[in-house]
């Protein structure tokens, strides 16, 4: 399967650590990138509009100074999730930024790529677009974007809930471009499964929460440690978008079930409390929380998964199977 040249010989296990709002940051994508593994994050993350500026060129100096001390170790690139709905003003804004610096990937979400396709072309990076469906990976090749993001059931924040098993090799029917798996995979085990499953890269999100350099509060991260899949929860009361949430944050918000069971469908998180807030308040994660147990830093956690990675690459055949 093709793999971007730019992409080729830059990485210790082929992960993109997945752009997660108010958890990525410069420090998480410094770490990941010099680590082996693609660090990205969203563009909205960066507070007011003005301080992209300032993150981008403290991450390309960064990995510039670590490719001058450690040439023969590349770093991953990078990249910045844009999204592309309607409702973000600051999409033309923070999309100038990234031309001017000439980010590497962006990863597109929400909307149409097709003008984001062209501005990013425009200096030769590339644009990667998540979806849910088939249906929307057709629309996204047909804007002219170089990988799909397959969100499948699971995955942490606005996930789909179609199996990887489906939806992966449905794409695959019609697209051979690089194609990126999302959906609770915490270990290198579930990367070589994504790669057996036809995908290019593994997409992991939650597992990156819980390391020593992302931005998200310590008890967030420990209540990762406490969770198992049972406790996450797949709802649109949150956000008015269905996404997977940690239920001990929903109930330390304020929700009992009844309550979430009510607001399902109307979007209306206000009504637990003008303080509370998504996202900052009340925390999501994916299935793949069962598989966390410890708070690493990431360059512990790529070590880790590139170790996993290698023992699963190496795993026998079937001894069931006729020699």
């Amino acid at each position: 399967m093709p793999v971007p040249a730019a992409f080729t010989g830059r990485f210790r296990v082929p992960v993109i650590a997945a752009p997660m709002f108010l958890v990525s940051g410069p420090e998480l994508v410094i770490a990941c990138c010099t680590s082996g593994v693609a660090g990205t994050f969203p563009s909205l993350n960066a507070r007011p509009a003005s301080e992209l500026e300032v993150w981008l060129s403290r991450i390309e100096e960064a990995l510039a100074a670590f490719q001058r001390e450690h040439p023969d170790r590349p770093c991953a690139p990078y990249g910045v999730n844009l999204i592309v709905h309607h409702t973000n003003s600051r999409l033309q804004e923070d999309l100038a930024c990234i031309v001017a610096h000439r980010v590497p990937f962006v990863i597109t979400s929400l909307g149409n790529p097709k003008d984001i396709v062209e501005a990013v072309h425009g200096y030769g990076g590339l644009v990667f677009h998540d979806v849910i469906r088939a249906r929307h990976a057709r629309k996204a090749i047909e804007a002219g974007v170089d990988g799909i993001i397959a969100v499948c059931a699971g995955a942490g924040g606005h996930a789909g809930t179609q199996s990887p098993f489906s939806l992966v090799r449905e794409i695959r029917e019609f697209w051979e471009g690089t194609l990126i798996l999302a959906g609770a995979i915490s270990d290198g085990y579930g990367v070589r499964a994504a790669e057996v499953l036809g995908a290019d890269f593994a997409y992991l999100g939650t597992r990156f929460i819980a390391t020593e350099e992302s931005m998200a509060p310590q008890p967030y991260k420990e209540m990762l440690l406490r969770s198992r899949a049972d406790d996450v929860v797949y709802t649109d009361a949150i956000s008015g978008v269905n996404a997977n949430f940690l239920w001990p944050s929903l109930e330390a918000a304020g929700l009992t079930p009844e309550k979430l069971q009510q607001l399902a469908g109307k979007g209306k998180l206000h009504d637990i409390g003008a303080e509370v807030r998504a996202w900052r308040d009340v925390w999501s994660a994916g299935h793949g929380v069962s598989l966390i147990h410890e708070v690493v830093p990431t360059a512990t956690l790529v070590e880790r998964l590139a170790r996993e990675y290698e023992a699963a690459c190496a795993l026998p055949r079937s001894p069931a199977l006729a020699r």
